[in-house]
């Protein structure tokens, strides 16, 4: 199925890109979770827009996501959640809480779908998450969930 991202998606491509995936796939993930659209003669029209767009809101150059990269690393992101006696949370930290936590932290505002947990974060202490800001350049950045 030919489908046109609305969102970048890791190993498929960015916003604007026209790709061929497997009907299953962009049937039951990319079309529910907003990440992609059907390809149309018409919708050709709304990829120039997408990618307009896309290079507004995208890091430019390799020396400005080295610069995010450089404040990200430098920041100490504490993120406060309930939790169990053992230590367990009630749920998991999100991305979208890992962006709120960063920005009150005193560091660069983060798009939440540029932040990649490797595994759910159920737990109280330090953990570490990455943050793609450049298709060359990701960001380590270390969290500290502590009990609320």
């Amino acid at each position: 199925m030919k489908i046109i991202l609305t969102h970048e998606v890791s190993g498929l491509g960015a916003a604007g890109d026209v790709v061929d995936v497997k009907d299953g796939y962009a049937r039951n993930y990319l079309i529910p979770r907003n990440f992609a659209i059907r390809w149309t003669k018409g919708g050709e029209k709304d990829v120039e827009q997408i990618r307009r767009a896309r290079k507004i809101h995208e890091i430019q150059t390799i020396e400005q996501a080295n610069a995010v990269k450089a404040q990200l690393e430098g920041v100490k992101v504490r993120l406060a959640v309930r939790s169990g006696d053992a230590g367990r949370l009630f749920g998991s930290v999100t991305p979208a809480d890992i962006a709120s936590a960063i920005k009150a932290s005193g560091g660069p505002e983060v798009d939440k779908r540029r932040i990649e947990l490797g595994a759910p974060i159920k737990t109280l202490g330090a953990h570490e998450t990455s943050v793609r800001l450049h298709p060359e350049v990701a960001a380590k950045v270390n969290i500290e969930v502590v009990a609320a």
